[in-house]
């Protein structure tokens, strides 16, 4: 398509005339639109257009200058917009309709609302919402940009210039002042950077008189909830009945068993408190669905060097939730009506747009009982691929830590498939291959790619034991079937046991769950390797045994945080066990006699900080973030709860 016509216009638009002026409504959807197509000369003199549709193109920004003052609905979905600051020359939109812009964040969801007052409709979807959150976070941002403006000017000497203190004071206010979850950090600079160019703008007086009036009007207990970040909530994720103290993040710090300090010289017990306990998973948003499993959860990774995660993934029942664990806030919820989503796992990809420019994804993989696998663009907040991968339910599923497309799915079709999910294209789709086909003798339940050589060996804990295969895709062979069974003690007995659970702690030491009643298996990988020989069952080398619940029940997956030296298990009484294990992995022999204790246990909250009716619960799986600055546990009553460390 090239460049707009007066002729086309008039054809597309609404109610038919020949007169550009008279046009209400125009239809200019799905006609592979540039940006460079939409000429301002040409489309300001529609004067009276109330309606334009520019759906299915492939616009990549729109022009800031196009007159269309009287536009009240705009749709722009299925677009490569990834800026929407331009809709503010629409002061009069009421409807705008963005979806399958996959570069589009949650901090252009804020932005939008921010620029566009009249919006009463985004995607179709009631807009107060995020109107109510966007005011919040203006409150609280401009009472911090405030105060770094008056700590700013009482730093200067009367000899700085006051142009370039100006301007120093806006470049320090977009550096330092922070407020909100990570994934809005986008929005917030962006409003700071505004805010504090006003208040340069105005002596300093525009926004102190803007805020103050502001404040007048409201009550104590506005003022209040205006510092919480909890109220930032959606009205329809649903927490618990909590306590007002558990709401405004002011709990006690949660109740811990075991000592401050390990005799054996591990670290002291940490301090972590309860921040949320969140119902997101509920059918139809009830508070009353205490009975949704919750099956995994996994932390989006930093990216970045030095950067941490606080976005965590969760599924259950049919629904997979993207949650920022400061603020409690569901950013993103995903449903499959019909399906039981039982495991999720996060990746980042390079994706290069028509125009050339390279853009970096998160996408979020989810798969369960349909055995189909989702791929899901976190950010933009739709699906934008689906992989048939089995016949049957998928248990579990990772990505490869060395190939960003590289996909393992384990099912109860007792195979596991390497698929290399590619790079999405222009319409932003998924081309996915099969690379490799494992075969296993029972149902796999955890994957684990050898940490030391993840291209090379695959580990995974089933319902028969540890196995592990050799998944390098030089080899000729593309089925295969296991290679090593692993045991855990010498007698043969000891084969064929379940072990669902099974994490790297290091390069080298694994960790793994289900071969023993109470208790949890330290053992190295590289000394059990050299020692295996030619054989196909091999008796794992022990480095110690950890102290765990005696529960009969099982499937109860453990978790690692490598940077932190620790393992963490849930248990059938709602506990959190939690294990400094540094001093293990760098102890000589002979072993200790006896399980090492937990380093603590945390407990689950008593009845007067959550409902009534969960007094007891099941922890199925607890995983924290690389720095282990948060905690979330998912139990068999429907709840995702956050701890915090301080």
């Amino acid at each position: 398509m090239g460049p707009l016509s007066a002729r086309l216009l008039m054809q597309r638009g609404r109610p038919k005339s020949d007169r550009l002026g008279k046009i209400r409504s125009l239809d200019l959807s799905g006609l592979k639109l540039l940006s460079e197509h939409l000429d301002p000369k040409l489309l300001c003199r529609l004067k009276q257009l109330q309606e334009l549709d520019l759906s299915n193109n492939q616009l990549e920004t729109l022009p800031a200058n196009l007159g269309l003052s009287h536009l009240r609905i705009l749709r722009c979905a299925n677009n490569q917009l990834g800026d929407v600051t331009a809709l503010c020359q629409f002061p009069q939109l009421e409807e705008l309709s963005l979806e399958g812009n996959p570069f589009l964040t949650v901090s252009d969801n804020l932005k939008v609302s921010f620029l566009l007052p009249n919006l009463r409709k985004v995607n179709g979807k009631d807009a107060s919402s995020t109107s109510s959150q966007v005011e919040n976070l203006n409150r609280e941002l401009t009472s911090r940009v405030t105060a770094h403006w008056e700590k700013f000017m009482a730093s200067l000497s009367p000899e700085e210039g006051a142009k370039k203190a100006q301007a120093d004071f806006v470049r320090s206010a977009v550096r330092d002042v922070r407020y909100g979850p990570e994934s809005l950090s986008e929005f917030t600079q962006w409003r700071v950077r505004m805010i504090s160019e006003e208040l340069v703008a105005s002596g300093g007086t525009q926004v102190l008189d803007a805020d103050i009036q502001e404040r007048s009007s409201k009550t104590i207990a506005a003022q209040e909830s205006m510092a919480r970040p909890v109220a930032l909530k959606r009205p329809d994720d649903v927490p618990l009945n909590l306590s007002s103290n558990k709401r405004v993040c002011t709990s006690t710090l949660a109740r811990v068993e075991g000592s401050p300090v390990g005799a054996d010289g591990s670290q002291p017990a940490l301090k972590l408190e309860p921040l949320h306990f969140l119902q997101c998973h509920s059918k139809n948003n009830s508070p009353e669905d205490l009975e949704t499993q919750l099956w995994a959860c996994a932390f989006e990774p930093a990216w970045h060097t030095g950067a941490t995660s606080q976005t965590v993934a969760t599924c259950g029942g049919e629904a997979v939730c993207v949650i920022d664990c400061q603020t409690g806030i569901v950013l993103h919820k995903y449903k499959a009506p019909g399906e039981e989503f039982f495991s999720v796992a996060w990746t980042a990809l390079t994706v290069v747009t028509q125009a050339g420019h390279k853009k970096r994804w998160s996408v979020l993989a989810a798969a369960g009982l349909r055995g189909h696998v989702r791929l899901l663009h976190v950010r933009a907040g739709f699906c934008c691929g689906v992989i048939r991968a089995h016949k049957r339910a998928i248990a579990t599923l990772c990505f490869s830590p060395t190939h960003e497309t590289h996909l393992f799915t384990a099912s109860y079709d007792k195979r596991i498939i390497l698929w290399d999910i590619g790079a999405p294209n222009h319409d932003y789709e998924f081309q996915a291959s099969q690379l490799l086909t494992l075969d296993t003798t029972s149902t796999p339940l955890r994957l684990c790619p050898v940490a030391s050589c993840p291209d090379t060996y695959l580990l995974a804990g089933c319902e028969g034991g540890c196995c592990c295969w050799d998944v390098r895709l030089d080899q000729p062979q593309k089925r295969r079937v296991c290679e090593v069974e692993f045991v855990f003690s010498e007698g043969s007995e000891a084969s064929g046991r379940r072990v669902d659970g099974l994490a790297f702690v290091n390069k080298d030491v694994v960790a793994s769950k289900g071969n023993g009643l109470g208790t949890i298996c330290l053992w190295s990988w590289s000394q059990t390797w050299v020692g295996r020989g030619s054989q196909s069952t091999v008796a794992v080398v022990v480095l110690a045994w950890l102290q765990w619940s005696p529960t009969k029940l099982a499937y109860f997956s453990l978790s690692t945080c490598p940077d932190e030296g620790t393992v963490l298990c849930g248990d059938e009484e709602g506990n959190v066990w939690i294990y400094d294990v540094r001093h293990v992995l760098t102890q000589q022999p002979p072993l200790p006699a006896a399980p090492q204790a937990p380093t603590q246990i945390l407990k689950w909250p008593q009845p007067r900080a959550l409902s009534q009716t969960v007094t007891k619960t099941m922890v199925n799986m607890v995983v924290a973030n690389p720095t282990f600055t948060y905690l979330a546990a998912l139990t068999d009553s429907n709840i995702v709860a956050i701890w915090k460390r301080h």
